[in-house]
């Protein structure tokens, strides 16, 4: 079968599924890790956001048709955050808001899957755990990104076509106070002075508030916006409570600013299991991990480590190598690279035109023919041939298998935000309710980052990444593959 006949087939039976009536009801009980079902739940707008209201000024659609994108300092934009949580802190369970989300869940599709634990360093345990059998698929452990249970959607983990560059950052918006001059709009301008060149942006829910003008100018220069959740926790080191907090403030976050509720999201150091995959299908949204890593967030820069630059050089350099020498010829790459400080930043601007030389530059979204990447349908984006189809719901409707997540939102800046108030709920509660937590404990969260500058400091979990890619590579192809012949 041709890989092309199998992602259109892909999207075909995402179609199928969306059409389905199905009723979602609230339960007591989670399912084993074992039990199964025919199929992921049908996803759905998320209602309990309908009562946001964005700022005013956003773009109402995709910059196409050769339409100008701005660059340049951003505009002052006034946003009250005193409705949200502290900014890098363990956002707390019990707000109305949250609670809505937890009711909106069907609990008996979410396994039943113990929530990790951490060491004195704040690093995973994961003593104890099979990873021969792997039975919740977690990546952290053994760089699993497609489910043995049919009722778990699979992860987006690399692009299918050979030669596509799925070009993503993850922790943005990057802001003034950890940039400085590096800070937005520095990415996005330099982003559009090379080919007007688009990537996925994987935002923390923090920053977006705290650069409210560096969001809306992503959107506005055709940037797709996910959600890296609020405070950048290991999420499988979350309950189930946490875990639906770190998404919805988020995602809050990205609608209240730039008036879209993205489809899309990238856990924290790759780190998920079936768990955490269900519930964030249920919430709306798709897994999207990668095959390839630059460790960049491993240099020294705030917030940074120690790896040497001419290391990342060096990963740069071979991926271009094998590309020309013809040995990278099995299926195209989603690369992390992130907006994190001055070194991320000055690396992602040293390598980027070489890439584009020898690679097709997308965001990750577009080598999977998804046009429609929010839940409002006005944004409509283009596919792998550059066109942008008229009727966008018969090409992308809601993300599934290895093919799916949200596409399509703009590189923003930052620059003269004013942000008003100040957060008015600075607690952490535990989550202790027994009626939606099928966890064993309540809290063994240890890598709740209270600081942006501290993101990537817990390196167990970061550092194995560089061991998935071989195996998210091969299971993330083989997951679109799967899903296309078995539906």
């Amino acid at each position: 079968m041709k890989l092309s006949s199998t992602v259109t087939l892909v999207f075909t039976a995402m179609a199928m599924a969306n059409a389905q009536s199905t009723k979602s009801t609230s339960s007591k009980s989670s399912t084993s890790s074992t039990t199964t079902h025919n199929a992921p739940p049908p996803q759905k707008s998320p209602e309990w956001l309908s009562h946001v209201v964005p700022l005013s000024g956003n773009v109402q659609s995709y910059p196409s048709g050769g339409k100008s994108i701005p660059t340049g300092p951003l505009p002052s934009v006034s946003f009250d955050i005193s409705g949200y949580p502290e900014g890098w802190k363990s956002p707390p369970t019990t707000s109305a808001e949250v609670k809505a989300a937890i009711a909106a869940i069907d609990w008996s599709m979410v396994p039943n899957v113990p929530v990790r634990k951490s060491d004195n360093n704040g690093d995973l345990s994961m003593t104890g755990y099979d990873d021969a059998k792997d039975p919740d698929c977690w990546w952290s452990a053994t760089g699993c990104v497609t489910p043995k249970n049919a009722s778990i959607p699979a992860d987006v983990a690399n692009c299918p076509n050979v030669g596509d560059w799925g070009l993503t950052y993850d922790d943005g918006p990057l802001t003034a106070d950890d940039g400085g001059k590096w800070a937005e709009p520095e990415l996005y301008d330099f982003l559009a002075a090379h080919n007007n060149q688009k990537a996925g942006l994987f935002y923390i829910g923090s920053n977006v508030i705290a650069a409210p003008a560096a969001a809306q100018r992503a959107l506005a220069n055709g940037h797709t916006l996910c959600v890296h959740t609020w405070s950048h926790p290991a999420m499988t080191s979350q309950t189930n409570h946490q875990i639906v907090a770190e998404l919805y403030w988020t995602m809050k976050a990205i609608k209240e600013v730039t008036g879209v509720t993205t489809k899309c999201w990238r856990p924290p150091y790759g780190d998920v299991d079936n768990r955490v995959r269900a519930i964030a299908w249920q919430m709306g949204l798709t897994t999207v991990l990668w095959d390839e890593d630059t460790d960049d967030w491993n240099m020294p820069g705030e917030g940074g480590g120690n790896l040497p630059p001419a290391t990342v050089d060096g990963y740069f350099e071979g991926w271009i190598n094998s590309r020309k020498n013809g040995t990278d010829n099995k299926h195209g790459h989603i690369v992390l690279q992130h907006e994190l400080n001055n070194s991320t930043v000055s690396m992602a601007e040293k390598w980027l035109p070489k890439i584009q030389q020898v690679f097709n530059v997308v965001p990750w979204n577009q080598c999977f023919n998804i046009s429609n990447p929010y839940w409002e349908t006005n944004f409509v984006y283009p596919v792998a041939d550059e066109s942008i189809p008229k009727n966008a719901a018969t090409v992308t409707t809601s993300p599934s298998a290895s093919a799916s997540a949200s596409v399509a939102a703009s590189p923003a800046s930052l620059s003269a935000n004013t942000v008003t108030s100040t957060p008015t709920d600075n607690s952490t509660p535990t989550d202790n309710s027994a009626s939606t937590d099928n966890s064993a404990s309540n809290d063994n969260s240890a890598s709740t980052d209270g600081t942006a500058s501290s993101v990537h400091a817990a390196g167990a979990v970061s550092a194995s990444a560089g061991s998935r890619v071989t195996a998210a590579s091969t299971a993330g192809l083989f997951g679109a593959l799967l899903f296309a012949v078995l539906y």
